[in-house]
């Protein structure tokens, strides 16, 4: 039986319970908060007639809640849910959630059942619900962002306002959470850690259910990525591993696989002379791609400018190369390229979804330094020239592309379009080079890796895992 005591303040509460990331001893797991008891089980000699062992749970609360009952099937094989929680602050983090729910299917089949939500705008109210319009604010004025990420970076300042957090949005969180019935909960966001796993621990959950962080920078990442409470954390790179260690994580939580790019693009066969036929290009010129992100945004227009001058040999009257521009949901600005007259072969696009089509046509790229489309262009084996970034998470993967020798960086939009006429031209050799070390830097099976170690990981939790969700004393009932 669960006695529940005298209920406190939200925040006196849970500032008490989780001003630490770190959680009390494997111990105090038995605790008064989240008992439940086992009401009846059948007898030897019922088990016999029984077509299947059954047990029966009651969950008995002091408090005027209604008893709850629940029966499950011992060993009974059925589907798992695997919830995986994102936000829509910058496209990398829908991305990585797609990829993963994709190998799930091609691994599993219908073992698992994939959810793609975000909790946060779903169930939660300001500032959580909106955090996608905020990220998008900050980010068009820069230096915002770079104090907000930066300030923010401390262990005990983050785990203060996100302690706060919890005090208002801690019931509609876990409503959230429980709507859904997780086995498994992945988040792939750095806000979608510490209050979901606070949850777990206050329903007891944290034996059945697995939770697991998966990493969607490559290099640079803000600390709230890293919560020691987690099964695995799977890290892009050696470098986000030694951050991990470095923030507490075991050796034995940290997997190494690579950044989750979707299943269609990291196992497409393609070949460029027909990708080139399909997609109506030059069948001989070298073509260099032009990314501007989701949104179409930095010196796109510019560097376009500067790569049709570039690519046109005016002794000779004709191009050296052609140009592939993705606009992304920049309407204006595709608008405005295709009405112009150009000198060589352009083609402007909005916003793609088969990027691996017009990577695999392509032999260098141009864009900022967004973690999801360096993992691809590397998956393509595309020198990278990176002509920007976001402070904070984007400025590390600069010396990661450049220290590893797959490729360059600059803001100048007539220095890119010099260093792509070179590779066009007198410098091929030097663009052969870039290529070979972008293969070698290149993780194409990582999103399988990381699902096929959550498989891992559920088989491992044995009868546990298939018992039923019986509501322990919900946890907001104790604040």
């Amino acid at each position: 039986m669960s006695t529940i005591g005298p209920k406190r303040s939200s925040l006196s509460s849970v500032f008490s319970r989780v001003g630490s990331y770190y959680y009390p001893s494997n111990n105090n797991n038995n605790n008064n908060n989240s008992k439940k008891r086992c009401s009846s089980f059948p007898s030897s000699s019922l088990t016999s007639s029984l077509s299947s062992s059954s047990l029966v749970y009651d969950d008995i609360m002091d408090d005027d809640d209604d008893d709850t009952m629940e029966m499950v099937q011992l060993g009974a094989e059925r589907t798992k849910n695997v919830l995986i929680l994102m936000s829509d602050t910058g496209g990398g983090h829908r991305a990585s959630a797609e990829a993963i729910r994709d190998a799930f299917i091609l691994e599993f089949g219908d073992e698992y059942n994939i959810i793609i939500k975000d909790v946060w705008k779903e169930y939660t109210g300001w500032p959580l619900n909106d955090m996608e319009g905020q990220y998008k604010f900050m980010v068009k004025h820069v230096q915002l962002w770079k104090v907000a990420f930066h300030s923010t970076s401390p262990k005990w300042i983050h785990s203060m306002y996100l302690a706060a957090i919890a005090a208002f949005y801690a019931k509609e969180v876990e409503a959230g959470l429980m709507e859904y019935k997780p086995d498994i909960i992945i988040s792939v966001h750095p806000l979608m850690q510490h209050i979901p796993l606070w949850v777990l621990k206050w329903q007891g959950l944290q034996k059945k259910v697995i939770f697991v962080t998966v990493i969607t920078d490559l290099n640079s990442c803000h600390r709230t990525w890293f919560h020691p409470g987690v099964n695995r954390c799977y890290v892009p790179s050696a470098e986000v591993a030694k951050r991990a260690s470095l923030d507490g994580l075991e050796e034995s939580q940290i997997q190494v696989f690579g950044l989750p790019v979707r299943p269609s693009f990291a196992r497409a066969v393609l070949s460029k002379d027909d990708l080139r036929v399909e997609l109506e290009m030059d069948p001989v010129l070298p073509a260099v791609l032009l990314m501007g992100g989701g949104e179409g945004m930095g010196p796109v227009k510019k560097t376009a400018l500067a790569l049709g001058e570039s690519l046109f040999n005016k002794e000779l009257g004709k191009p050296i190369g052609q140009l592939i521009i993705i606009c992304g949901r920049n309407k204006s600005l595709a608008a405005t390229l295709e009405s112009m007259e150009w000198k060589i072969p352009v083609k402007v696009r909005g916003f793609e979804k088969q990027m691996e089509k017009w990577m695999g046509t392509c032999d260098c790229i141009i864009t900022k330094a967004g973690p999801g489309t360096i993992a691809e262009a590397l998956i393509r084996g595309l020198p990278i020239i990176l002509n920007d970034y976001i402070p904070g998470q984007e400025k590390g993967n600069v010396p990661y592309v450049v220290d590893n020798g797959a490729g360059v960086f600059t803001r100048s939009p007539k220095e890119t379009a010099k260093i792509v006429s070179e590779w066009f031209s007198t410098k091929q050799d030097e663009r052969k080079r870039l290529s070979e070390n972008a293969l070698k830097l290149a993780k194409p099976e990582a999103v399988f890796e990381i699902v096929r170690d959550l498989h891992e990981l559920a088989a491992q939790r044995g009868p546990l895992a298939n018992l039923p969700y019986i509501l322990t004393s919900s946890f907001t009932s104790l604040i």
